[in-house]
């Protein structure tokens, strides 16, 4: 059996009659079980943007991360373990390899008050 390029088909399709089409098209459909008909737009209206796009939850849970120690760095120890319940060295360490994440999963109004105590002591802190 010899074989056929895509390029013959078309050329051989493109020379066809419109009733030969038409009974091709059918024979087609059989074989293959499928239906060239094309799809029907239904009454149905596409979403608005806004409902397309899922509702933006707000965070709720936010983490409290040190990114700068500043100059006085004994007191951001002392701050960071009142905060984190970690011991003097655990503290120390924290404080020496920043950024580090102080506290996870906390609510907002906490956040902020860490953050307020840490940044009068000199740091620098992120809520994420």
């Amino acid at each position: 059996m010899e074989k056929v390029t895509k390029a013959e088909v078309i050329d051989f399709i493109a020379n066809m009659t419109v009733l030969e089409l038409s009974q091709l098209v059918k024979e087609l459909e059989e074989k293959f079980g499928v239906t060239a008909a094309a799809p029907v737009a239904v009454g149905v209206a596409a979403p608005s943007a806004a409902e397309a796009a899922p509702a933006v939850e707000e965070q709720t849970e936010f983490d409290v991360v040190l990114t700068q120690v500043g100059p006085n760095k004994i007191p951001v120890i002392k701050e960071v373990r009142g905060i984190t319940s970690l011991g003097l060295k655990e503290a120390k360490d924290a404080v020496e390899n920043v950024p580090t994440t102080l506290k996870e999963a906390v609510s907002k109004a906490e956040a902020e008050e860490i953050k307020k105590k840490l940044e009068e002591q000199g740091a620098t802190v992120e809520i994420k």
